[in-house]
């Protein structure tokens, strides 16, 4: 073989008709995925605002509310937050973990198929961030269960940061590649 001879080798196709074949679109399957995916999305929208709110008031307490809107956002009463946030966390990893072999199965076939690795990874990153805002609730409660104790403010306030990011970056990775999958197909 001559230097810089190219080797021709057969690229991998994809093969998406066909596994859209396999599945009619409206299907009962389809439209049960669709619906959590939906109920999914909502559940992370609620979880998303209170994890912010909570994290703000954290951060940045309001001494008196006045009429303004930044004030409203930064005076919410952090501690009533803790149970419906953890709650919140739970409740949209179940129909998350059903849509998941969906993903797994067709959608990240597809990322791969047409090499779009980036998405892929993030959506990788997503899971094992999750995992550890799982592993960090037990942490999160006990750190919130008594909030007039002084010396426990900053971890509360880092461990609070930690799950809302991990929340925001979860939602965001979710959106871009139910963009790129389409929403429904």
């Amino acid at each position: 073989m001559s230097r810089g001879a190219r080797i021709d080798r057969p690229r991998r196709r994809c093969n998406l008709e066909s596994r859209i074949g396999e599945r009619p679109v409206g299907s009962g399957e389809t439209s049960v995925v669709t619906l959590l995916l939906i109920i999914h999305s909502l559940l992370a929208v609620a979880l998303l605002g209170a994890l912010t709110h909570q994290a703000i008031s954290v951060w940045w307490p309001a001494t008196k509310r006045t009429g303004s809107f930044v004030s409203g956002l930064r005076s919410v009463p952090s501690m009533s937050y803790t149970n419906a946030i953890i709650l919140l966390f739970c409740l949209t990893m179940i129909p998350g973990a059903i849509v998941y072999a969906e993903y797994r199965i067709v959608v990240r076939v597809m990322l791969q198929d047409y090499r779009m690795y980036g998405p892929e990874g993030a959506f990788e990153l997503k899971e094992h961030l999750v995992a550890i805002g799982l592993g960090l609730l037990p942490a999160y409660w006990y750190y919130w269960k008594q909030p007039a104790v002084k010396d426990r403010a900053s971890t509360r306030a880092i461990v609070t940061t930690l799950l809302a990011i991990i929340v925001w970056y979860s939602f965001l990775v979710g959106h871009v590649l139910n963009n790129i999958r389409g929403f429904g197909s």
